[in-house]
């Protein structure tokens, strides 16, 4: 059986498959090469910014090229390893015992939708940089922070900032915190994020809740779960057929109504691109043509990971522009970040709303 070994920042190797490194997890690496004793660069170093994108490149600690350590073939750390269990158990681990609790429904907000975790009650406050081995956001509308507490009787955390592949973080580092959430106790993940409205029935303020995605970073190879599996995740081939839980779709609509936004609530489809830059006429015209009816640069590489540990997921894009499909010289056509942010500062209420209401209706229902 072919083995593997880690590079450590020192520029040494660490055991081989079956080790106690953090990188095996005992997982044959006949499941992810072929190669004859390959030797996986650090954590580090892959989990980084720029990511595990840098095929045969990778570099330690010291920022030396690694094309050869000790004569031995370097090869990118796989996605699925970089966060192995034992290292999501140690953070869920510090929020559960940093809070006292252990939360069912897990919230992550989107650009400039900060404001859903501020209505969480008795809230106790994470900053990013003081989770161990948890990354940081970079990107305006995104806080920072974890904030675990009460909200309509129910124990919820809140991520206020998530992580973005054009950040330069692999698909796997930015859907990390699902995982966590999974350790911590999460059933349900409610997922929010800002998107451009492709359908032309979509108004600057509506809200799409979201019954399929099309993942167009899966496309092109790229996957949170790339990498041996981990069974104490989830299955190797997970079904994504019914990602969008129905039922809270359903509720979803209902409270809508209750609300007096009917109008304003749409069912449809939803995919992520790569960004950071936003996208061509011709792009937007091909998703179109494809049934995408809302783009954006998140939610999908997380709802993929939900799935993959078996949670419920509910999720809803808030139409922060209206993307253009047809060519003109108009400046006002550009998508821009200062529309999004604008747009979701208006809106904060009535999502705030929606996603509380959503959250009491599952703790009656289980209470």
């Amino acid at each position: 059986m072919t083995g593997y070994k880690v590079a450590n920042g020192n520029g040494s190797t660490n055991g081989t498959n079956g080790s106690t490194n953090g990188h095996s997890n005992g997982l044959s690496s006949a499941e992810y090469t072929a190669q004859e004793n390959p030797t996986m660069c650090s954590r580090d170093c892959c989990s980084g910014p720029g990511g595990s994108n840098r095929g045969n490149t990778c570099t330690d600690k010291k920022g030396g090229k690694a094309g050869s350590l000790n004569g031995e073939k370097i090869i990118p750390t796989p996605q699925s390893l970089l966060y192995p269990y034992e290292v999501i158990e140690e953070i869920a681990d510090f929020i559960v015992k940093g809070s006292g609790m252990r939360p069912k429904i897990g919230i992550i907000c989107g650009s400039g939708l900060g404001s859903l975790a501020d209505i969480i009650q008795d809230p106790k406050i994470f900053e990013y940089e003081k989770i161990p081995n948890f990354p940081v956001s970079t990107v305006e509308g995104h806080a920072g922070r974890l904030v675990v507490g009460t909200l309509e009787g129910a124990t919820v955390m809140a991520m206020q900032g998530r992580f973005h592949f054009y950040e330069g973080y692999p698909l796997a580092k930015c859907s990390m915190p699902v995982r966590v959430m999974k350790l911590c106790g999460v059933e349900y993940l409610f997922a929010t994020n800002a998107a451009g409205g492709i359908n032309p029935r979509f108004a600057v303020g509506d809200i799409m809740l979201m019954h399929d995605h099309v993942n167009m970073l899966g496309f092109a190879g790229n996957s949170p779960l790339q990498g041996p599996n981990d069974p104490r995740f989830g299955p190797r081939f997970p079904a994504l057929v019914n990602s969008y839980n129905k039922d809270l779709i359903n509720k979803a609509i209902e409270i809508g109504k209750a609300m007096g936004i009917e109008s304003n609530i749409h069912v449809g489809v939803y995919s992520c691109l790569g960004g950071p830059n936003y996208e061509t006429i011709a792009e937007l015209k091909a998703l179109r043509m494809m049934g995408v009816d809302a783009v954006g640069m998140s939610t999908v590489h997380e709802v993929i990971t939900a799935r993959h540990c078996d949670m419920k997921v509910f999720a809803f894009s808030l139409i922060t522009n209206k993307c253009a499909t047809e060519y003109s010289d108009k400046k006002d056509d550009e998508a821009n970040h200062e529309e999004v942010m604008a747009v979701a500062k208006t809106r904060q209420k009535a999502c705030c709303e929606l996603v509380a209401r959503l959250i009491r209706e599952i703790h009656l229902a289980s209470a």
